[in-house]
């Protein structure tokens, strides 16, 4: 397949370790969000040291950062943006994510060395505003995910050259038009233009008729479920070829709010396939039954191409649940701390779920590749031998009967 440039892999990263996750497992690029002016409010975000170390991390190994400033703004969020961006200078962040144009105007003011990529919030719809933000010394658009990659591919030939397009190819959807839904703002008071998303539209939703003030209806289609609002995830995997084809300069992939495992799963399973496909696409097609079940190791809910091969229609949508698929389960990734124990090498581990002495789990590691093994012993920060790790966030040491790296990440089936 013939390409003049290898897309860029975008991975969120909701926190400093995740950050490190995520460049560890083959991100060109990493987007994280502040303490304000961000969408997900309800991340654990960065705070300015955070960001600095995050930064000097990424950057030893070639990959970028991003910083998300994509509120829409009232008159009162402007001065405080102002102070924002005064804090990040001297930071290094490689772009600024943006939606509001008065945020853009403060940025451009405060931070003119940075460059500025306009969030999909803006509604970036056709070839008209990718030129307008291009004139206004925007960098790089995000799509809106209401596009076909038809309507991409055009735009792209379009536009002023050296202006790029960014796309989501992986992740949750909303209901709502390139996510700006008052559903939440209204029914809670938490805007979701502000950071504060409720996530209503995942709600089980009934009817209640005027006449008959506490009588409720059930909302259903044919008899599938209430979950009317409830979108599927997006998935690209299997589309590599026409992403690339579509001339898309950066392939991003949403979830700042989600786990190390997630981000570590996903990243490397498109970063495999991008550079597999670039390298022969018959090697790429010959592996996505492989590419399939790897993103699949990580909680999902069921998948959807979107609008990239024309609008959606009812299959789009899960009708009977609201719940994620849960097949695989990350227990920890192992660290640096490596004592010897009971005459073993033992890895040091903070639980992120239980696991216990006689487990079987499989070791992932940025590499690609994957290992099985076995819990051959295990102990606590005192040396004492015990069987299981049943407490939230407990520093312990394992025997896995391998050698382990910084950053390789356990994991095991529990269906």
């Amino acid at each position: 397949m013939e390409t003049t440039k290898k897309p860029e892999l975008l991975m969120p990263a909701g926190s400093l370790p995740v950050l490190k996750v995520a460049v560890m497992y083959g991100a060109d690029a990493v987007y994280i969000g502040g303490e304000a002016f961000s969408l997900r409010a309800k991340a654990h975000n960065f705070s300015i040291e955070d960001m600095r170390e995050g930064i000097e991390f990424a950057h030893e190994r070639g990959v970028k950062v991003y910083v998300t400033a994509n509120i829409l703004a009232h008159n009162e969020d402007l001065e405080a943006a102002r102070e924002y961006f005064m804090q990040l200078k001297g930071l290094g962040v490689d772009a600024l994510i943006i939606s509001d144009p008065g945020i853009f105007r403060v940025a451009r003011e405060v931070l003119p060395e940075v460059d500025v990529h306009i969030s999909t919030q803006a509604n970036n719809t056709n070839s008209g505003t990718y030129a307008f933000w291009h004139d206004m010394g925007a960098k790089r658009v995000v799509s809106a995910r209401e596009l076909s990659l038809d309507e991409i591919a055009q735009i792209k030939k379009s536009i002023p050259e050296g202006m790029e397009i960014e796309t989501f190819i992986h992740g949750a959807m909303c209901i709502s038009y390139s996510g700006r839904c008052l559903l939440s703002a209204f029914l809670t008071g938490r805007s979701a233009n502000m950071g504060e998303c409720t996530h209503p539209c995942r709600w089980k939703y009934a009817l209640m008729e005027e006449s008959r003030p506490g009588q409720y209806m059930p909302v259903m289609e044919n008899d599938r479920g209430t979950y009317i609002f409830n979108s599927k995830d997006l998935c690209m995997i299997e589309h590599i070829p026409e992403m690339i084809g579509a001339g898309i300069d950066s392939f991003k992939v949403e979830g700042r709010m989600k786990s190390a495992l997630y981000v570590a799963s996903v990243c490397r399973t498109y970063r495999m396939a991008i550079d597999d496909c670039l390298e022969d696409p018959e090697k790429y097609r010959s592996r996505l039954s492989f590419y399939k079940d790897e993103i699949s190791k990580c909680t999902y809910r069921e998948y959807t191409t979107g609008f990239f091969f024309g609008k959606p229609d009812e299959s789009a949508q899960i009708y009977d649940s609201n719940t994620y698929v849960k097949e695989w389960v990350y227990l920890g990734m192992a660290s640096t701390d490596v004592k010897v124990l009971g005459g073993k090498t033992c890895y040091g581990f903070i639980q992120k779920n239980k696991f216990s002495v006689g487990d079987r789990v499989e070791i992932m590691k940025p590499s690609g590749e994957n290992i099985q093994a076995e819990v051959l012993g295990m102990w606590d920060e005192d040396g004492n031998e015990i069987d299981a790790c049943p407490h939230s966030k407990q520093h312990f040491y394992a025997d896995l009967g391998t050698e382990l790296e910084s950053f390789d990440i356990i994991r095991c089936n529990r269906t």
